[in-house]
């Protein structure tokens, strides 16, 4: 598939999902039914995510052409916006246009390619600059990808994008990320998952579902707790996993932050053993109940599937 066929494959939906700052957003809909015109003036449907978080998900989907008009109209916008702040400055020296999509972490394999050829024939195609984010966005099996250059070169990068996109379709179920204000401790409570925002627990459907999904794929049984609070009463237990050394990165994150985020979301403690002279994988123990142990699980192999472009099987 070239991107010509995506262009006029009117009978095929597309759904292009961006990751945008609240200023960002402002300067789409400063005007008064801004967005609206868009709609209008391209036939798709564009939703922009509540909140006064400080990224916004503006979510295009319509047939192919019209979502890409509105992609265009917005990108539009975006350089507008450059232009206007910088008035006093040379074409040479205004800083490019830049944006991130959010795309299903399992299709981030197939978008890069073998040895990242993809990626780098996409880039030399469009002349645009194009960085897929290593880590999945918080409490979500999505990842962000960075896209910088001229109005042209971001549109035909997007398109061909897409085109990888179309072709390979997602794998499993996918959590979408929904920007929240802060991070929040996590607990579960009579099959429901909530985030402690001051003297409040505030349900979190997102994270009920990824929830109950590691529990549907692992071997412990789906348990449920009638308190007010996380289950203390819950059986504390231990299972390991073996990770090859050259993955275990990718399970810890930068200076810590993934398998803290792993521990924040599921609550289990998970500690890597250290390395041993002669073996090519770590041991990793999680501890705590059932259900923790089984979203901890979940959440490290659905990162070493990112990693692994969806290879990965513990």
């Amino acid at each position: 598939m070239d991107t010509g066929v995506i262009e006029g494959g009117l009978n095929v939906t597309l759904t292009i999902r961006l990751l945008m700052h609240g200023k960002e957003v402002g300067g789409i809909i400063e005007k008064k039914g801004e967005s609206v015109k868009i709609r209008e003036e391209s036939g798709t449907r564009i939703n922009i995510s509540e909140g006064n978080c400080p990224g916004r998900i503006i979510t295009l989907a319509g047939p192919t052409h019209a979502t890409f008009k509105a992609f265009a109209m917005i990108i539009d916008k975006l350089e507008e916006g450059i232009s206007s702040s910088m008035t006093n400055s040379t074409a040479a020296s205004r800083p490019p246009v830049t944006l991130r999509l959010v795309v299903p972490a399992s299709q981030c394999g197939s978008l890069t390619g073998k040895g990242g050829c993809k990626i780098k024939e996409i880039r030399d195609s469009t002349g645009a600059q194009v960085q897929v984010a290593g880590d999945m966005l918080p409490n979500s099996t999505e990842r962000a990808i960075t896209i910088a250059g001229i109005l042209q070169s971001i549109i035909e990068c997007v398109k061909q994008i897409c085109v990888v996109m179309l072709e390979s379709p997602p794998k499993g179920v996918t959590i979408p990320y929904l920007p929240k204000p802060s991070s929040s401790p996590v607990i579960f409570a009579g099959g429901q998952t909530y985030t402690i925002q001051g003297q409040y627990a505030i349900p979190q459907p997102d994270l009920t579902k990824l929830h109950q999904l590691a529990m549907q794929q692992s071997h412990f049984p789906m348990t449920h707790s009638n308190s007010a609070g996380l289950d203390a009463s819950a059986q504390t237990t231990s299972h390991e996993l073996t990770i090859p050394n050259d993955l275990i990165g990718c399970i810890i994150g930068h200076q810590g932050a993934k398998i803290n985020e792993i521990h924040q979301m599921s609550g289990a403690q998970i500690k890597i053993a250290n390395p041993v002279e002669g073996s090519t994988d770590r041991q990793v123990t999680i501890t705590g109940s059932a259900a923790s142990i089984s979203l901890a699980q979940y959440l490290i192999n659905a990162r070493l599937s990112s990693e692994t472009g969806g290879m990965w099987t513990s």
